[in-house]
């Protein structure tokens, strides 16, 4: 289903046409009825000839409601612009077709109503003066249909044109991360909870959970309808009423969005390019109270001009804006500004950067994913899927990483493995990052916990202090004198055993596991610290960090006072797999 939206001034006929159109009145309140005046935003459907749906949002044409018409064009695919024929172009035209503009809508078919209440003269000056106001617009093409609601002239015309206008506009793009602004909540009897809007960016299902902001409330999805047919799934693109569970309609608005969780970004700062109205009669500054409409919703907000001091009428610049609460939004997202004091349209314009990161002064915005990728050095490809709306594939493990960062990176690793010496770098000492990166440096292999030079000599292969313990196995020297790296690295490695202050080789260790055998076989009730001590020649400085290691890996159990042989005693291991 597509979405449109009517524009133009106040009574010209807009809600009459979108009645003749589907059937449905659109102006639901008993005020609106009474004053033949649209308040607030109306909703319809229909079928084409085509047998396309197609949703029609009809926005208020007074001045007064100028804020609900925003609310209800943010996320159309094309506009049916009304112009009667009986007054031609008035101001709330020009200023519909402004907003229409800068919101980024590129479709639309022009309906010249009240054709019946005119002459031909008349008409005709009207289609004239049409033209040339949307010359140089994206209107400046469109159809020009003559119809009269009342008397149903022009509307078959109207349907067959607005299937031709549909054929040219693109389809919603189903980007697996759903997105709907609320533009309106009630309580629908024996349902609870309905909410309205224009989903946009994925398909949403009936139980789904969703994330309420700026309340960050988590809901569910009861029911869905499109079409005022109940859907058990509705995908981006269609106007949706869906009846939530886990809030009451007085707990949100207009304004507030429904976002698939985790999927969104929020930010209550963004940068943009602003375009001014050339018919301004200021320019445009950090000074004023400011209103910026986003989706559907109205923020008071803060706004620096970034580079000049301010923004010419009719020139483009960019901006960055402070909201007063974070939203869910991306780059592209469209937006417009008004200036509070002098209740006028100042500009609008599109998203270019959710996450500024680059202080205002400096700050020089686009939509390139690598200049965000730049000025992080390193970001999570998820993550920067959800700042960018784009896909790069990881560069070092989750990460996408900017070339400069990464030969950066690089180059410092590179440097501290050499530094490290013949023992390597220590890779406990390094986060996450340079431990996935280290494995790209030139010339560097790691080697278990430690990064070292590839053909770097191994210099513990036969260190002096390891020659040393193997020569006297029981009487092991104190370790004085010796590099306490080098000594935790022949640790590490398993050569050397160290236990409680004292070092022993590792083949000392099996060679003491093999004489507590053999003097177990001989006295398997048990030996004493004193005959273990006096069988190896040592004395108790050594003989208890020996035993401990026996007991600690089950060659040995202590029974009171004495060794018992445990499970992994050589002789006793060998007994059991004969």
């Amino acid at each position: 289903m597509h979405v449109i939206a009517t524009a133009g001034h106040v009574d010209h006929g807009k809600s009459t046409l979108v009645l003749a159109l589907t059937g449905t009145d659109p102006d639901r309140f008993a005020e609106e009825k009474a004053r033949g005046l649209t308040i607030d935003l109306g909703f319809a459907s229909t079928s084409l000839p085509s047998g396309r749906g197609v949703a029609i949002i009809d926005v208020p044409g007074h001045i007064r409601f100028l804020k609900n018409m925003l609310a209800g064009v943010g996320a159309v695919d094309a506009c049916l612009f009304v112009v009667a024929a009986t007054e031609g172009w008035k101001p709330q035209s020009e200023e519909h077709l402004r907003i229409l503009s800068l919101l980024g809508v590129r479709q639309g078919i022009v309906a010249l109503t009240k054709v019946g209440m005119a002459d031909t003269d008349l008409i005709e000056l009207a289609k004239l003066d049409i033209a040339e106001q949307v010359a140089g617009t994206f209107l400046e093409d469109a159809p020009i249909v003559e119809v009269d609601a009342i008397d149903g002239v022009g509307i078959d015309d109207l349907r067959a044109g607005l299937d031709v206008l549909l054929d040219a506009t693109p389809e919603a793009v189903d980007e697996k991360r759903p997105r709907l602004w609320i533009d309106r909540s009630f309580s629908a009897k024996g349902a609870g909870t309905v909410v309205t809007g224009t989903l946009g960016g994925g398909r949403i299902r009936v139980d789904d959970e969703l994330t309420l902001l700026p309340h960050d409330r988590t809901v569910r999805i009861r029911g869905l309808q499109s079409l005022y047919a109940d859907r058990t799934k509705v995908g981006p693109g269609n106007r949706v009423a869906i009846n939530l569970s886990g809030i009451g309609h007085d707990e949100l608005g207009r304004g507030d969005v429904l976002v698939a969780p985790g999927q969104w970004h929020r930010t209550d700062r963004f940068d943009a390019e602003l375009t001014v109205l050339d018919d301004l009669d200021h320019e445009v500054s950090r000074r004023g109270a400011h209103l910026v409409y986003l989706g559907s919703g109205e923020h008071p907000v803060r706004l620096r001009v970034l580079g000049p001091e301010a923004i010419a009428p009719g020139q483009t610049g960019f901006v960055r804006v402070f909201l007063p609460t974070a939203l869910p939004l991306t780059p592209g997202d469209r937006f417009i500004v008004r200036d509070a004091g002098r209740a006028e349209t100042v500009g609008g314009g599109e998203i270019l950067d959710i996450d500024p990161q680059v202080k205002a002064a400096d700050a020089v915005p686009d939509r390139s994913v690598e200049r965000v990728i730049a000025e992080r050095g390193w970001v999570e490809a998820d993550h920067l899927f959800l700042l960018t709306g784009e896909r790069r594939t990881p560069t070092v493990g989750p990460w996408v990483v900017d070339p400069a960062a990464l030969e950066a990176t690089l180059e410092r690793l590179a440097t501290l493995v050499a530094e490290a010496g013949p023992l390597g770098l220590d890779l406990a000492g390094l986060d996450d990052r340079d431990r996935l990166a280290i494995e790209l440096v030139d010339n560097v292999v790691v080697d278990g916990s430690h990064a070292k030079i590839a053909d770097q000599v191994d210099t513990l292969a036969e260190h002096p202090y390891l020659a040393e313990l193997i020569a006297n196995p029981f009487t092991p020297p104190d370790p004085d004198g010796v590099d306490r790296g080098e000594l935790r690295e022949l640790v590490r490695r398993g050569q050397v055993v160290a236990e409680d202050g004292v070092f022993f080789a590792a083949t000392a260790i099996e060679a003491a596991g093999r004489r507590m055998a053999e003097l177990l076989r001989d006295q398997p009730e048990g030996i004493t610290v004193s005959e273990f001590r006096t069988a190896l020649g040592c004395t108790r400085k050594h003989a208890l960090p020996l035993l401990a290691i026996l007991d600690g890996t089950g060659q040995t159990r202590r029974r009171d006072n004495v060794r018992i042989a445990g499970p992994r005693l050589p002789e006793l291991r060998n007994r059991l797999s004969d």
